[in-house]
């Protein structure tokens, strides 16, 4: 699609510097892009490429805009404003065109709304409700009971377990599985029987769910997703889990059962989380961060050791392998001197 910078700046609430009329169809970094497409500046260390950059606009704050050479959108917030023209250039493709495709198998006692499209090789089992504006794109599985909110979007073989209940406006990625039984087992005469999940899964409003991640269903009560949450791919959500309104979780997560996140809270990739454990809103947990203790207070926490040269991590672990030696030692100097 192509905007002009004005209708663009309308758009997001921006001040316009430069004309008004110039077109703009693609986007693109300051580095790379060409003098048909918009860039952005959010962080100042790609300040300096402001004085060479190509783009044909460039959205700045205030505090940059003195350093723009040609066409700028000024706004309060480069990053957002730029999530925000993104999407008007590149509006959200179509998954499955109004109507149900011929090879999909759909049971007489589902209920799907006629504006909602069903795509190629989708099965829909019985007492399926698909609400107005659905779009479900090929290959999809939606077992028995589920209930799909209105203008959500599985984008291709996504699988719905029994009883699962979508928001409005999900957007469900390629591979993701919703409702699979939860790891309940119990150890009985030397074997591991299973422990039936007889919960479900609730997915609110206006959450988005990457490729490839699984969402257990509930034990006994449901698994629940609050409004906003924003998944990444291949995350591992366990039985019985909640997470609140809009918190993030990045790639790679795995969230063991029962335990309770809040809301605004954002989990860097490959993070660990222990099961039955609670974390409070606002919580960041960096990368590859092992919780396995509840957080009370919010706030930043870290654990892991960074990456560093072989030689050294070598070095390092030895002295942590010798630190019970060394605080034993340092307790006997102690008394030493206290003795003196």
């Amino acid at each position: 699609m192509v905007w002009t910078l004005s209708a663009l700046a309308e758009r997001v609430d921006g001040q316009l510097i430069g004309l008004a009329d110039f077109p703009i169809s693609n986007v693109g970094t300051l580095q790379n892009a060409g003098a048909d497409a918009i860039s952005f500046l959010a962080n100042s260390k790609y300040r300096k490429y402001l004085q060479t950059t190509r783009a044909g606009a460039v959205i700045v704050s205030e505090a940059d805009s003195d350093a723009v050479v040609g066409n700028a959108i000024v706004v309060a917030d480069p990053y957002v404003a730029y999530a925000n023209i993104a999407s008007l250039l590149f509006p959200q493709e179509v998954v499955a065109e109004q109507g149900i495709h011929p090879s999909a198998v759909i049971d007489a006692s589902a209920n799907v709304d006629p504006s909602a499209g069903i795509g190629p090789q989708t099965y829909i089992a019985a007492g399926v409700t698909i609400a107005a504006g659905v779009q479900i794109g090929p290959g999809c599985i939606i077992e028995k009971d589920v209930q799909i909110g209105e203008n959500s979007i599985l984008v291709a073989r996504v699988t719905l377990n029994r009883g699962v209940k979508i928001g409005q406006r999900a957007m469900i990625h390629p591979g993701v599985v919703i409702g699979a039984d939860g790891f309940g087992i119990a150890l009985t005469q030397g074997r591991w029987i299973k422990v039936p999940q007889v919960g479900s899964v609730q997915i609110g409003d206006d959450v988005d769910i990457g490729a490839n991640t699984t969402i257990d269903r509930g034990a006994i009560e449901d698994t629940f997703i609050a409004n906003g949450v924003k998944l990444d791919n291949q995350i591992q959500i366990g039985h019985n889990v909640s997470i609140g309104e809009h918190t993030v979780i990045a790639g790679c997560v795995g969230i063991a059962g029962s335990t309770h996140i809040g809301k605004y809270c954002a989990i860097g990739g490959g993070t660990g989380i222990a099961g039955h454990i609670e974390i409070c809103d606002q919580v960041q947990l960096t990368g590859m961060s092992m919780v396995t203790k509840s957080i009370t207070e919010p706030g930043t926490y870290s654990s892991g050791i960074p990456v560093e040269p072989t030689r050294e991590w070598h070095k390092n672990v030895i002295r942590y392998r010798q630190m019970d030696k060394l605080q034993n030692r340092i307790k006997q100097l102690e008394s030493q001197i206290l003795e003196k």
